[in-house]
């Protein structure tokens, strides 16, 4: 993923909202990038922070751990939080971290460190009303525990509500785990009502965090699950996948290929089956102008961040193919996190089910402004119609503030 990606898409939004070549430097830079090395026992681990845009809010974005972590792609994530956060609503602009590190191969000691560290570097860029990072990929709640207690250790005092998806003993929500995924499961019900689709089958690529609680809820609800792949390759069956017994396989082999009796299939191989609905739920550029003609489906929901290239999205547009974008399917995260936070500033006095209608509401209203915006300007695919929307919204705070 190139930060190019950003400049495409904010090119395609302009031919539907007017933009300004100031207003068009200040959507593609950045209000701080920061980076740094992170020490320990003869190793060093580049780590960044990016804050790209504040006009809503304090920053708001999670913290990676992967051995291809860059600035190019801290600096296009953030960019896509300021468009995400902006797009349902919330008041916060656009974060993202990342520390270049395999935690496969180191323990959970060295992380725990590694993640003490982090905040170590950036601690005065970080804070409840400055940017409030959340878990990312292969980060969770025990390392914002780790960073959090760090955190306050630096400052000195208690501040629950500068991390998000943190421990429920330190002031987390059970909300928050798996709202990514029942943001998108709460997006998929409202586009299928929408086009009038009725018991879609879907495959999904990513059996990770989001990808494994979309298979979940999904399955549960009754839908047909026909593929689920991981990084070990994927599976599949047309007459539905047993997610439970998937989920037994994963957790005590480490793959859903260890699965017996069912069709094995590569990830490549999983995007191109004719499912109804797809939903690729791992890494970003899955779908590319190199396969985008071979996809079979009709629909995709993208539940992991940019998974579709630009390219593809012009050869998948051209081709029918309607897309529910990331910003908007993935959006439950950073949704409920905000409830966290809200909760966590007005010490922890909101119920549970009272924060879930809230993320119901949220997630509802926004892909109802974009599919509506969408449905009345079909010359341009569902993701731009998303970026106009939030890119307005930027720019009218910006202008709000006296910036342009």
């Amino acid at each position: 993923m190139v930060f190019e990606h950003a400049e495409k898409m904010i090119d395609n939004v302009s031919k539907k909202l007017p933009i300004t070549e100031e207003a068009l430097r200040l959507l593609l830079s950045h209000k701080q990038v920061s980076r740094g090395l992170i020490k320990l026992d003869g190793k060093q681990f580049t780590a960044w922070r990016a804050i790209h845009n504040d006009a809503l809010g304090p920053g708001k974005g999670g913290i990676r751990y992967h051995e291809d972590v860059s600035e190019d792609e801290v600096k296009a994530l953030s960019f896509w939080m300021s468009i995400k956060n902006a797009l349902v609503g919330l008041p916060f602009g656009g974060a993202k971290g990342g520390i270049k590190i395999n935690p496969k191969e180191h323990t959970q000691n060295v992380l725990e460190i590694v993640s003490r560290e982090y905040i170590n570097l950036f601690a005065e860029f970080i804070g409840p009303d400055k940017d409030i990072p959340a878990p990312d990929v292969n980060t969770d709640s025990v390392i914002m525990g780790y960073m959090l207690d760090q955190y306050e250790k630096n400052v000195g005092y208690h501040a629950p509500a500068a991390i998000t998806a943190k421990p429920i003993e330190l002031g987390g929500i059970a909300l928050r785990n798996g709202a990514t995924a029942y943001g998108g499961f709460v997006v998929f019900k409202e586009f299928i009502k929408r086009i009038k689709l009725k018991n879609p089958t879907v495959a999904i690529q990513g059996f990770g965090k989001v990808g494994l609680n979309m298979a979940t809820l999904l399955h549960n609800a009754g839908f047909k699950v026909v593929a689920v792949s991981d990084s070990g390759g994927g599976i599949k069956s047309d007459n539905g996948i047993d997610i439970p017994k998937v989920i037994k396989v994963k957790k005590e082999k480490g793959s859903v290929t260890q699965m017996q009796g069912i069709e094995i299939v590569s990830n490549e191989d999983l995007l191109c089956l004719p499912a109804d609905i797809l939903i690729p739920a791992a890494l970003e550029n899955q779908i590319t102008k190199a396969n985008a003609n071979n996809i079979c489906t009709n629909y995709i929901l993208e539940l992991a961040n940019g998974p579709v290239t630009p390219e593809a999205d012009e050869i998948l547009y051209s081709k029918g193919v309607i897309s529910v974008p990331d910003i908007l399917a993935n959006a439950g995260g950073v949704s409920a996190s905000y409830m966290e936070w809200v909760n966590s500033k007005a010490g922890g006095i909101f119920e549970e089910e009272t924060l879930r209608l809230k993320l119901d509401k949220i997630m509802i209203d926004a892909f109802n402004k974009v599919y509506d915006y969408w449905f009345k300007n079909q010359d341009i695919d569902m993701k731009t119609a998303a970026y106009v929307i939030a890119v307005k919204r930027i720019l009218d705070a910006e202008k709000a503030r006296g910036r342009i």
